[in-house]
């Protein structure tokens, strides 16, 4: 069995119980090497074979999954955050499939939940947002033309931009071309729950020259949207004493 793990955001306590418990007992470990904790190997038993697929390639990859499978082993293929966000899943598990190799997914803490944590966001703030729009900007890897920046910024939800911290005049270009006010407040979250980590708190028109100032280059989410200064916004119904649920009846 081959199980895709979610390793979390970068801090090792944030990987969720039955990823730990997995890669507790895996006879062989896969790790995402230049994004993942190290930390985390330490959960590994001593007698494990740890691969970083920073160094390897898809193909290699996959001969290492055939061999562990042949040898009736379990693999842990530890990605960063949730390995449903460009985590390059699909791709290894269709060739699994022509295999008839068994696979399984365990969900992890995306960074993006990582760096609302660090900052105290809410991304749904009543009356403010209560969309999020997670994405990237087209660089050496291109983007559909229907999900440019450009394009997905006029619609004004909250945009959560992975893999784009190199680019942050190209994405502050981007943004104001679209519409978007300089003065909206941004962020930037660096390595988010790592003990390094960096939280730098600006606007769409100080973006490029913030990241510039504070040396961040890559590794770091970019955030945008009002719900960044978290103002002005509305009281939640869930909980307004005039409001009736499910579970109360409203006192007015």
């Amino acid at each position: 069995m081959i199980y895709f793990i979610g390793a979390g955001p970068g801090a090792a306590d944030l990987i969720t119980v039955r990823g730990q418990k997995l890669l507790e007992k895996a006879d062989v470990v896969i790790w995402a090497g230049s994004l993942v904790n190290e930390e985390l190997l330490e959960n590994c038993r001593e007698c494990a074979e740890i691969y970083n697929s920073a160094k390897m390639t898809l193909e290699e990859v996959l001969e290492v999954m055939k061999k562990a499978e042949k040898d009736g082993k379990t693999t842990v293929r530890l990605h960063t955050g949730d390995p449903s966000l460009y985590g390059a899943i699909r791709e290894q598990m269709d060739q699994l499939e022509k295999l008839g190799i068994k696979y399984e997914s365990v969900p992890g803490v995306s960074s993006f939940c990582g760096a609302a944590a660090s900052l105290n966001l809410e991304y749904t703030l009543p009356n403010v947002s209560q969309s999020v729009i997670i994405t990237r900007l087209a660089g050496r890897t291109d983007v559909p033309e229907k999900e440019s920046l450009r394009s997905l910024a006029q619609h004004n939800a909250t945009l959560v931009l992975f893999l784009s911290s190199g680019m942050c005049e190209k994405v502050q270009a981007e943004l104001l071309d679209a519409g978007i006010s300089p003065q909206t407040p941004a962020a930037l979250v660096y390595k988010a729950t790592w003990a390094d980590e960096k939280k730098v708190l600006c606007t769409v028109g100080s973006l490029a020259d913030s990241a510039k100032a504070n040396g961040i280059s890559k590794t770091a989410l970019i955030i945008v949207g009002d719900v960044v200064s978290h103002t002005n916004y509305e009281r939640s119904k869930l909980y307004d004493p005039t409001f009736t649920t499910e579970f109360r009846e409203s006192s007015k």
